[in-house]
């Protein structure tokens, strides 16, 4: 029986289908999803921000810059998830202590590029074994077949919300 005394897949008489619609949270996919995320999320902070004083925003644009040479400030937001603030503020913050510097684009002067300084290059190739490591360490907890299939999952589910 529903909330209205009906049984499921039954609608009683001036009652919409959506009325005896429940959710669960802590069964809802989105919703677990959200969670473990920000689970791993917190548990990879250990190694930035206990270790090496970065948010979390300053660590995703790092860890961009870190692979390339410099970027443009408007493609580090599709590629971290943060929007402009964020990566205004993050850049701001790494270039403030010295770990990435901005100039602006020879073409198009409101464009700034970021990279990273020396300090920068250092301290990325110091925290990377530690972030790859934490990795190995959170993902000991499946097998390498589930491991794959988690990633198979992953790029299918991107792929169908792009």
């Amino acid at each position: 029986m529903g909330r209205s005394g009906v049984a499921r897949g039954e609608v009683a008489r001036g009652a919409t289908a959506q009325d005896d619609v429940e959710l669960d949270l802590q069964r809802y996919f989105p919703y677990r999803l959200a969670r473990l995320a920000e689970q791993v999320s917190l548990a990879v902070a250990e190694v930035y921000s206990e270790r090496f004083a970065l948010t979390r925003q300053e660590w995703r644009v790092l860890a961009i810059l870190g692979t390339r040479p410099e970027i443009a400030t408007k493609q580090i937001g599709p590629l971290t998830t943060l929007d402009k603030m964020q990566v205004s503020r993050a850049v701001q913050g790494l270039e403030s202590r010295g770990i990435a510097s901005r100039k602006h684009h020879p073409d198009d002067r409101r464009e700034l590029i970021v990279s990273l300084t020396a300090a920068g290059r250092a301290l990325y190739r110091k925290i990377v074994p530690y972030a790859l490591q934490r990795e190995t360490k959170l993902l000991e907890a499946l097998t390498p077949e589930e491991v794959a299939v988690l990633d198979r999952a992953m790029r299918k589910l991107a792929a169908a919300l792009a």
